[in-house]
């Protein structure tokens, strides 16, 4: 009888050792998956928040910044406007201050997402000098590489 007590004992220890690590693996796994989805989503803010934050007074700066966070077609294409966007920035005397209003992931796994923002900016130029509101639907890709969320690509969508 102390036996089967004592086997009945193991074998709920074993069971409950087994549920709880079940358990530990699942919560981390869902941590890791909230962490990257959070990951994302400040990348992706920063990225458009970069894209629509552009003033010709220091364009150098903010064709940098959008270029820090940028890679592959899309940083190439960009920095390849850089030259001429920096002299039709400047005769124009452009400001646009962009806002971030929403931001949601379409799709993601740990090396690629698609996120689609909202934002709105507020842009002056030697034609609109008392300033005009514009707002961007704007389709994201971003791959993830040496640790950070970089974007790949930026299409205005509908």
């Amino acid at each position: 009888m102390t036996g089967m007590v004592t086997a009945g004992l193991v074998a709920a220890t074993v069971l409950t050792t087994a549920v709880t690590i079940w358990l530990t693996f699942g919560l981390l796994e869902h941590r890791e998956a909230e962490q990257r989805r959070q990951d994302i989503l400040a990348a992706a803010r920063q990225s458009a928040l970069n894209f629509t934050s552009l003033d010709y007074r220091h364009y150098d700066r903010d064709s940098a910044n959008v270029l820090s966070g940028a890679t592959g077609d899309f940083k190439k294409q960009f920095a390849a406007q850089t030259k001429q966007l920096t002299q039709l920035v400047a005769q124009n005397k452009s400001v646009s201050e962009g806002q971030v209003l929403e931001a949601g992931i379409v799709r993601a796994d740990e090396d690629s997402a698609r996120v689609l923002v909202v934002a709105d900016s507020k842009v002056t130029n030697t034609a609109v000098p008392q300033g005009e509101a514009r707002t961007y639907r704007l389709q994201l890709d971003l791959v993830h590489k040496d640790g950070r969320w970089l974007t790949s690509d930026v299409e205005f969508v509908g």
